[in-house]
């Protein structure tokens, strides 16, 4: 009984005076904005998704071995992210030494920015051919666990600027998905198209 007062008491406001009446019929103008406000984000093969990213991070690792170019080799890498990051994704350099004593060197970050994870998401999908995401398809529950996604892209392919699955001296991603279960993240990947 009480809810319900408290609900009548809000309702029954008085009007006040000096407010302007709402028009019922907003102009085009008033009807565009309030597009843009509520409606829902939308991927590049024009799905609705919901307003949270369902990316957390993405961690991303290559390497570059003694008879590799550093600057070929970042390259690559920075061909795999979405054009308007391409500048704010700042990759860690570490020295490593090889078993038998030749010189590695290890890139990688971790892309925090959920915009930014989405972003190369959508960009991974649509950069897929078909050929690789019934692979991915196939084999999705060896690349899932614990809520992560793990995927390896041809170092030579995305040089190129092209995408291409690899297990052979590849760039390592962790796409960690805000929803742990496996059904989840396998239906997130299909909505962003990256399974068919």
């Amino acid at each position: 009984m009480p809810k319900e007062k408290q609900l009548t008491k809000r309702t029954s406001k008085p009007s006040r005076p000096f407010c302007r009446k709402r028009n019922p019929l907003p102009s085009p103008r008033n009807q565009e904005e309030n597009l843009k406000v509520e409606s829902a984000p939308i991927d590049s093969s024009g799905m609705l998704l919901s307003s949270k990213v369902p990316i957390a991070y993405i961690d991303m690792r290559v390497f570059a071995h003694a008879t590799e170019e550093l600057e070929k080799v970042l390259i690559a890498v920075h061909n795999t992210l979405p054009t308007e990051s391409k500048d704010t994704v700042v990759f860690k350099k570490t020295t490593l030494t090889g078993h038998h004593g030749n010189p590695i060197t290890l890139f990688e970050t971790r892309i925090k920015n959920r915009k930014i994870a989405q972003a190369f998401l959508e960009k991974l999908a649509s950069g897929l051919n078909m050929v690789d995401k019934e692979a991915l398809n196939s084999e999705i529950t060896q690349h899932l666990e614990n809520g992560n996604l793990y995927i390896r892209l041809d170092k030579q392919s995305a040089y190129m600027g092209e995408f291409k699955l690899s297990s052979t001296d590849p760039i390592h991603l962790r796409m960690h998905f805000r929803k742990p279960s496996t059904e989840e993240v396998i239906d997130i990947c299909r909505r962003f198209g990256l399974l068919p």
